[in-house]
């Protein structure tokens, strides 16, 4: 098994609304912050001969306005 953590953030040039929202509080409280995206995280197990980028691309994200980087963290 094979432990993995994915990162799933809006494309580049979408509109990022909870994004936005936190760097304007971020702003509004005194710090100097820009381009601010707010994305989830998917940790999971997985057996080594499966295919991670179909399961990924198929079942957690939307590819037509979702982006993602897949870490291994680890063996278990």
């Amino acid at each position: 098994m094979k432990k993995l953590r994915i990162l799933i953030t809006p494309k580049e040039g979408l509109l990022d609304p909870q994004g936005r929202a936190v760097e304007e509080m971020l702003k509004d409280n005194g710090f100097k912050v820009q381009n601010v995206r707010v994305g989830k995280l998917v940790e999971l197990e997985l057996e080594d001969d499966q295919d991670v980028t179909a399961l990924v691309e198929k079942y957690i994200i939307n590819p037509l306005i979702e982006d993602y980087e897949v870490e291994e963290i680890g063996d278990k």
